[in-house]
């Protein structure tokens, strides 16, 4: 397994993250804590969730997640020797459920929500702490255009961020990173941290992979120069890019298969590109699966591949995606295929 800095912090972290969303609702908690005791033997010591998960998020379920990764901590007594990142949810709509309806990146819901995640995963400390979307209206989950609506702006990041700061001296959060960012949002993260002498935030997890390349636009430079490396969350674009969807298909237990909602890689272009790609693979000997992890797991800007699993078997697929390197004419064919319809599912 290869390790890489975490931003600017001490803390090296695996190549490839354990996801851990599934667990709760398409992972009993057995299942999970084989998960655990495999990607952990298999070298990885960083796991990501989320008060939200499992995904897709319901109330009767919200929690689950941590819950699972808590009660192997608590079995196996080795929480220093894993970094483990969580997330706290702004408002929105779709999870009116959480903390009452009041979810927010304010200092009382910032703290509710940690202490909330902090008993779930049985620790007392968060390694990394992220809020999981910005609480203003902009363009992310896919959303392209922006149109300016000050009116839905809410907290103020200058505010999140103190409220984080002081969480990060009392010693419940070691650091801090942001996840679904847009450009400003990361630069206004970093000015306010410079300006305020508040902790920088070390990452940024957002969606990458072979179907949505959006982050080379503009957050590349920002994780270069600025040490705010990718995180990166669906690099297998919900699976999509393993193949098992083409023509249709709805293997059972599989996310698509039990959640129509999910439609962000399944339009047409999508399907398109996918099955390029899936050729790519298999003309060059390739499981698809571990083409397009490698890809993600190659570029320059990334600091670690967030990777999510319902078998056992996929999981060591897609750990052992760390170990391969896609040749110059692999790499070629990927950008031919990326140029003819760059970004299909943004």
């Amino acid at each position: 397994m290869q390790y890489r800095p975490l931003g600017h912090t001490d803390l090296n972290v695996s190549l490839i993250c354990l996801g851990t969303m599934t667990w709760g609702e398409q992972n009993t908690e057995a299942e999970a804590h084989a998960q655990l005791d495999y990607a952990i033997a298999a070298g990885v010591n960083f796991i990501d969730t989320a008060e939200l998960y499992p995904v897709a998020p319901k109330a009767e379920t919200q929690g689950r997640s941590e819950e699972y990764l808590g009660t192997w901590l608590a079995k196996h007594g080795n929480r220093d020797k894993l970094i483990i990142a969580t997330k706290a949810c702004p408002s929105a709509g779709w999870v009116s459920y959480l903390r009452n309806g009041k979810a927010r990146l304010d200092r009382p819901s910032i703290e509710t929500a940690l202490n909330a995640s902090l008993a779930r995963l049985q620790t007392d400390y968060i390694d990394l702490y992220q809020p999981h979307w910005p609480e203003r209206d902009t363009n992310f989950f896919g959303k392209l255009g922006y149109y300016h609506a000050p009116e839905k702006d809410g907290v103020a990041i200058g505010e999140t961020l103190e409220a984080l700061g002081d969480l990060v001296k009392s010693g419940k959060i070691r650091h801090i990173g942001v996840s679904n960012e847009t450009p400003w949002g990361v630069a206004e993260y970093l000015r306010v941290a410079e300006r305020k002498g508040l902790p920088r935030i070390a990452s940024i997890q957002n969606p990458y992979n072979l179907l949505n390349r959006t982050f080379e636009i503009g957050l590349a430079e920002f994780a270069h120069r600025e040490g705010v490396g990718l995180l990166a969350y669906s690099p297998l674009g919900f699976g999509v890019l393993t193949g098992k969807y083409l023509d249709g298909a709805r293997p059972a237990g599989a996310r698509l298969t039990l959640f129509d909602r999910f439609t962000r890689y399944t339009g047409d272009a999508g399907r398109r590109c996918t099955a390029a790609y899936v050729n790519l693979a298999r003309a060059h000997g390739l499981d698809p699966a571990q083409m397009a992890l490698a890809f993600v797991n190659s570029r320059p800007f990334l600091t670690s591949t967030i990777t999510g699993a319902t078998t056992l078997d996929q999981l060591k697929t897609n750990i052992a995606s760390a170990d391969i390197v896609l040749t110059k004419a692999v790499l070629r064919e990927i950008e031919e295929i990326h140029q003819r319809q760059p970004n299909p599912c943004p």
